[in-house]
């Protein structure tokens, strides 16, 4: 085995393992990079091309357990060893299910680091995870969720991932349609190859077919040069035609040539030219519907939904909320605080009480607003005040608006340790009214 190539960063706060660690990995010809605390990593890990991550548990302010979520979450390919001096039985649990590979005790031998190495950068092949009993060949980790829903949909990604037939991605805006249709490309046998992702309703209508196909010199004003599209820019690999419901009926009738011929020809050109494109697409808008009332054709629309993927609103996965939280928490906490921060129970009862109409996107806003203006801990008073007046109540409480005021009233309330000015602020109230709705 040749370790030229192998990348590996050393994160430890005690300066002395991480210098000794550094030598014993030279000596066996990898490259490594030194980082003494987790916000070192994160920006190490952002910069750079990183093939083994080694790093300590215990750390000051952020430590190892952290970091390795972090990096399940972000590099999920990544494999990770962990060094330690003392690892407990919950501790070991805790790192499995984190996909740590492997780990080491301090002290130990030259052999035995060499040896875990060799076992952690050796041990790629994905991991096999189950479910509530559904089983997949990778996990996904970028896709957070294990509700029935999502579940369904990861289904369907690893069973096209390896093909190359038209997917078409439905959902609200903020759903995460881009995402999945990322998670198609990257976990398949044409990871390798391009992937193009195309907004088809940020672009000019005149303006999109050129962009889509390319053009001849002299085909239009401005068209000063020969000039390739999306799809040549895509061969062998992936197009994500994003918003595909904004195409007009000539850019339609284009993409349908491609489907059907496997070809394209581009603006101003007579001879067509062959093309191996796996198309993605998605909208926010209802196809059927459009097809219906003469707005998109439906030979396309069929071409398209060869396999169908329609991804849940937030709304419909709320299950999966604390575990975006969790990620986004880990994201912006590491980001702007250098830790992670902790958000209460009413926080979190508070984010799932409501409808979400802006899906993950909204709620991803909402928990780096309220890092931004928290310290330690979020807390109801740091999330938005839309957010708390539009609280989705389960049909089975049967309660009435004044009853769902005063509920709501007494949470604030307790968050705030009775303090009535910081309430009136939350509720958006003067502490006048609020003095009256206690009375009453």
């Amino acid at each position: 085995m040749s370790y030229q190539k192998e990348n590996i960063l050393i994160v430890d706060d005690d300066i002395d393992v991480l210098e000794l660690l550094q030598r014993q990995l030279e000596a066996l010809k990898y490259y490594t990079f030194k980082a003494v605390s987790v916000k070192e990593a994160v920006a190490i890990l952002k910069g750079n091309t990183i093939d083994l991550l080694v790093t300590d548990l215990q750390m000051p302010e952020v430590d190892g357990f952290q970091l390795i979520q972090y990096v399940a979450e972000n590099y999920p390919k990544l494999p990770v060893l962990v060094v330690s001096g003392f690892i407990s039985a919950k501790g070991a649990l805790k790192m499995g299910k984190s996909g740590v590979v492997d780990y080491l005790v301090k002290p130990f031998t030259k052999e035995e680091l060499k040896v875990a190495i060799d076992k952690s950068i050796d041990k790629s092949s994905p991991r096999i995870v189950d479910v509530n009993q559904h089983k997949f060949t990778a996990k996904y980790d970028e896709i957070i969720g294990e509700s029935d829903a999502i579940i369904k949909v990861k289904d369907i990604i690893d069973r096209v991932k390896d093909i190359k037939a038209t997917v078409l991605i439905q959902g609200e805006s903020g759903t995460g349609k881009e995402l999945i249709a990322r998670a198609i490309h990257y976990n398949g046998k044409y990871a390798r190859a391009p992937f193009i992702a195309v907004n088809c309703g940020a672009i000019p209508e005149n303006l999109l077919e050129a962009e889509l196909f390319g053009y001849e010199k002299g085909a239009f004003t401005g068209a000063n040069e020969n000039r390739n599209g999306f799809f040549q820019a895509a061969n062998g690999g992936t197009i994500f035609l994003d918003e595909i419901g904004n195409a007009s009926a000539k850019v339609q009738n284009s993409l349908l040539r491609v489907l059907q011929e496997k070809e394209v020809i581009k603006v101003g050109a007579q001879k067509a030219q062959p093309i191996d494109v796996r198309v993605i697409a998605a909208t926010n808008s209802n196809l059927m519907e459009m097809v219906q009332n003469n707005k998109f054709r439906q030979d396309l629309f069929y071409r398209l939904a060869v396999v169908e993927i329609k991804v849940p609103t937030l709304n419909n996965r709320k299950a999966d909320i604390p575990l975006l939280i969790d990620k986004f928490l880990t994201k912006y906490g590491l980001e702007y605080k250098d830790r992670l921060l902790k958000i209460s129970q009413e926080a979190i009862d508070l984010l799932l009480r409501y409808s979400w109409p802006g899906n993950i996107r909204e709620l991803e806003n909402c928990i780096q607003r309220a890092v931004i203006m928290s310290d330690k801990s979020i807390e109801v008073s740091h999330l938005p005040d839309t957010l708390k007046y539009q609280i989705e109540f389960p049909e089975e409480e049967l309660i009435s608006l004044a009853a769902m005021e005063k509920k709501y009233i007494k949470k604030v309330l307790l968050a705030v340790n009775d303090n009535k000015t910081k309430a009136s602020e939350i509720l958006g109230i003067d502490r006048k009214t609020l003095r009256n709705k206690l009375n009453d």
